[in-house]
């Protein structure tokens, strides 16, 4: 029996794209590095379509031409060394499919070294964990378009559908895809970190219980901020941790790890020269939350306010609310921003409304805030920023002011709001038409000659700031 597809790298979230592949009507070839992992898997499924494969040459030799496997093993060098294994195995025109979590250049470079030697690859961002992977994820395919076409009909049935439609379309040229995954991680960190503010504000201000937090989060669930990391806060807040008896969110420590790909989302931005305010809090946020120890000694040293809210409960609740949509509109205007100037610099012809269509199911980011990014690029296709879309500057019109005073509420008690913060600031600096950058240039010209232009004639200018 020859397979349709191949996978190698049985760890959970290879496992479910199989179980996932399968369970859609395609024979799917399985390898791991470790044979064990990849006979337990086989023998604890049995009757499916699976081909266990103990080499990669077995691997190859079990698939139909032209050859579709993917890589499911840890990024980077990784990924690199079955390729090295693999390319001796293949003919022109197989494919090698890479769905970890890859930096983009990565995919650059192999696009351009597999194709020299007649192969086709495809780098496959991946979004919504292990359950996504088992029912229906989010999937960004970038590679050529000839790539994706080979494996297109697979990709669909596995994805996510949102109101009938795959979570899937071929995003672009060699790393698109996995620049857009990586985008969509750093968008989850800002979404996340709004959100652990929000909970912190009303947590530290308000003496809110777990459960008054759970049955706050569930009614929001109901309306604009309805999303998958909304209501999964809210079922945190209700798990009761059974020796202690008390809400198990409250006795996890407050040190959030992270992956690498909202780091590199912020360092492309730089790169790009892209202002991502809120989704670098986020980032600052967990690189502070990892200095425990020092946290708690300043803590019994520097003074600061008492976080204790002596205003009406119920309208801070509904501020927090409004602000927390104003802040996720900033977080999301500044990604889309860099998902444009992205396909600017490398030529990826990005088309953001089906970027924002496919997140609607399956990823983690999921929302039903992303129909109103889909609507605003359909009705704007080169919109250049999601707070010039006319919807939603009227949705930050509408919420600025709870946005300012959750900031100013945050601030007076002395509780950090970074992204809060950083999304106020990020909008108050898009919607000036005068920022004091003038100063800026004049001091770099002052120290360094670096020059500077003029608003009221053309050209380059260097002065004697002495004089």
């Amino acid at each position: 029996m020859q397979a349709d597809i191949g996978l190698t790298g049985l760890a959970v979230m290879g496992m479910n794209l199989v179980l996932n592949m399968e369970r859609n009507g395609f024979t799917v070839a399985v390898h791991n590095p470790t044979t064990k992992t990849m006979t337990d898997f086989v023998a604890t499924h049995p009757g499916k379509n699976l081909v266990g494969c103990e080499s990669l040459a077995d691997f190859v030799a079990a698939l139909k031409r032209p050859r579709k496997m993917m890589i499911m093993v840890k990024a980077g060098a990784p990924v690199d060394a079955v390729i090295d294994q693999l390319v001796p195995l293949l003919e022109p025109g197989d494919l090698i499919i890479d769905g970890g979590n890859s930096f983009f250049p990565d995919d650059e470079r192999r696009t351009r070294d597999l194709e020299a030697k007649g192969l086709r690859y495809l780098g496959v961002g991946v979004s919504g964990g292990e359950e996504g992977a088992l029912w229906g994820p989010s999937i960004m395919p970038g590679g050529s378009r000839e790539a994706y076409d080979l494996v297109k009909d697979i990709f669909v049935a596995i994805s996510a559908k949102a109101e009938g439609e795959p979570c899937v379309t071929y995003i672009g040229p060699r790393g698109a895809g996995h620049y857009v995954k990586m985008a969509h991680n750093g968008i989850e960190y800002g979404d996340m970190q709004l959100i652990a503010e929000a909970y912190d504000i009303l947590h530290r201000a308000l003496n809110l219980s777990s459960a008054e937090l759970a049955d706050i989060f569930d009614d929001w669930n109901r309306g604009e901020l309805q999303s998958y990391l909304i209501e999964i806060t809210s079922q945190i807040f209700r798990k009761i941790d059974p020796d202690t008896g008390q809400a198990l969110v409250e006795l996890v420590l407050d040190q959030a790890e992270q992956k690498g790909t909202g780091k590199w989302t912020s360092q492309s931005a730089f790169d790009l020269g892209v202002p991502l305010s809120t989704i670098n809090a986020s980032l600052d946020s967990r690189n502070i939350s990892a200095y425990k120890t020092e946290r708690v000694a300043a803590s019994q040293v520097i003074a600061g306010p008492e976080a204790k809210f002596s205003g009406d409960r119920a309208q801070l609740i509904d501020a927090v609310r409004n602000a927390l949509y104003a802040a996720k509109i900033c977080s999301y205007a500044q990604g889309m921003a860099l998902l444009r100037a992205a396909s600017k610099e490398y030529g990826y012809a990005l088309q953001y409304g089906a970027i924002a269509a496919i997140w609607r199911g399956g990823c983690i980011i999921r929302a039903q805030f992303l129909n109103r990014i889909t609507d605003a690029f359909r009705r704007n296709p080169d919109l250049p920023n999601l707070l010039l879309d006319e919807t939603f500057k009227a949705d930050v019109a509408n919420r600025q002011a709870s946005l300012r005073y959750v900031v100013q509420t945050a601030i007076a008690l002395g509780i950090p709001a970074l992204a809060f913060s950083s999304s106020l600031a990020y909008l108050d600096a898009y919607r000036t038409a005068r920022l004091p950058a003038n100063l800026t240039q004049a001091q770099r010209d002052y120290f360094g000659a670096h020059t500077y232009r003029r608003v009221d004639k053309p050209g380059s200018f260097h002065s004697d700031w002495h004089a």
